[in-house]
């Protein structure tokens, strides 16, 4: 945790500088925002920018936005001035803090932005193998590729390597390439000189010289432009970087932790991913089961959501009742451990009596959980649409357009006018594509004859 305190507030913040750092946070002082500006800029980063309720707030959030530096702010003042503590949630703080400071409150504030729901929580089999794995080789530098669906944890099992690893106390970075547009990531990941390209006022510092010492975590690195992939390689086997607009490389001493929800395997026969970068990056894979594959997490990650989010609500943690555990346990959690806490928070929020019942499983929109759950034909169906619609992403037109043609065509015994019917194309169009794949040496089904069986599948 680095934060990051802007102004001097009389002496006050010497205070709130000792309780942050007796709760870990590693503690940077600016006295301007300009100052402030050349910090964020210059590589010590900040995880949260404490400032004083007195600057200019709104200049500072400007600022950070021009940069495309993403910073949460916490405004604070000697003075409880409601006026002023409005004035700077309006600016663009998240929060505003009285001063002197409070240990609980500066405690409860750093947590909240250290997002304590990071917590490695698991019981099933299936994760502790996962976690065994990752804990034999967090002690080394090797680079890391942790698969899984989205919101399977894939963030949190990577804090928990490096947290384990001989960088521990020094940074963890993340950066995640599917978030940042791709004429941007380049200048986020390596940097870039003043006057680089329109807009660079001022050196920046990127995630590679921000984390060097540490960790950088490259999360959906599938996304990335496969012409930056290059330059990733280079850091990365090189371990050095070239800032952009820059006239000299710049050495970096990280470890390397990728994250991926796509196979990246079927990216590298696609053109979409260097093989030769899979290869740099996946050393060590670790791949995290979806949840409805480790079903004993399930009850065991909603206790520990029922504790957070009971007391950050300032309700009773109530305990689950026998038939919350069986409509949670029989659910399939398409969305994985992120769909099962903002479950269990609509849960503690909205339940009544001693326990937590099944009348508060509901989804996003009210519903009951386990009143909606679809029939075994019907569930099966939207599995199978899934299923294909993951199939197809990140596969070009002409591959799928091909795939669809040839299986058709299997589909009707070789019967080219049966096929084209089903298509919904001529009968010429189904032919000069079949001479363009059988050009391409691909194997076509021979041509049938009106077979009944084709008959009875078309219809």
């Amino acid at each position: 945790m680095r934060l990051l305190i802007v102004g001097s507030l009389k002496g006050q913040l010497t205070t709130a500088t000792k309780i942050a750092m007796d709760n870990g946070a590693s503690v940077t002082h600016a006295e301007s925002n300009e100052q402030a500006m050349a910090v964020v800029r210059g590589g010590k980063g900040a995880d949260l920018l404490l400032v004083d309720v007195g600057l200019d707030i709104r200049d500072l959030v400007l600022r950070l936005e021009a940069e495309h530096i993403h910073v949460p702010i916490v405004a604070c003042g000697i003075v409880s001035d409601a006026r002023a503590a409005v004035a700077a949630i309006h600016a663009g703080a998240k929060e505003y803090i009285p001063l002197p400071p409070d240990p609980e409150l500066i405690a409860a504030v750093l947590a909240a932005v250290a997002n304590d729901s990071r917590d490695l929580v698991y019981r099933d089999e299936a994760m502790a193998r996962v976690i065994k794995l990752a804990q034999q080789i967090a002690g080394s530098d090797a680079s890391v590729m942790i698969t899984g669906e989205s919101g399977t944890g894939k963030e949190v099992l990577a804090r928990h390597v490096h947290a384990r690893s001989n960088r521990a106390k020094r940074p963890f970075i993340s950066i995640n390439c599917a978030a940042i547009p791709e004429h941007l990531l380049e200048s986020e990941l390596f940097g870039h000189e003043k006057g680089a390209f329109t807009g660079a006022i001022a050196r920046r510092i990127g995630k590679f010289e921000e984390a060097s010492g540490g960790t950088l975590l490259l999360d959906e690195i599938s996304e990335m432009d496969v012409r930056l992939q290059s330059k990733l390689l280079r850091a990365i086997q090189e371990r050095v970087i070239d800032r952009v607009g820059g006239a000299r490389p710049v050495p970096v001493d990280i470890r390397i932790i990728a994250t991926s929800n796509r196979n990246l395997a079927d990216a590298v026969r696609q053109g979409t991913f260097r093989e030769d970068l899979l290869f740099r990056l996946n050393v060590v894979n670790l791949k995290i089961p979806p949840l409805r594959e480790r079903p004993a997490d399930i009850i065991e990650l909603a206790q520990h959501f029922i504790r957070k989010y009971a007391a950050a609500n300032g309700v009773p943690a109530r305990p689950l009742s026998a038939d919350a555990r069986r409509v949670l346990s029989a659910n399939r959690w398409q969305g994985n451990v992120r769909e099962l806490e903002n479950t269990i928070h609509r849960a503690v929020l909205m339940a009544n009596g001693d326990e937590i019942g099944a009348d508060a499983i509901l989804t996003p929109e009210g519903d009951r959980l386990d009143l909606i759950r679809t029939a075994p034909a019907v569930a099966h169906a939207t599995l199978a649409a899934e299923q294909v619609t993951r199939a197809l992403v990140g596969r070009t037109v002409a591959n799928v357009e091909r795939d669809l043609i040839l299986e058709t065509l299997k589909h009707c015994l070789g019967n080219r006018t049966h096929a084209a019917n089903i298509l919904g194309i001529s009968i010429r169009t189904l032919r000069n594509k079949l001479n363009e794949y059988a050009d391409d040496g691909i194997a076509i089904t021979p041509a049938g004859n009106s077979d009944h069986r084709a008959f009875i599948a078309t219809a």
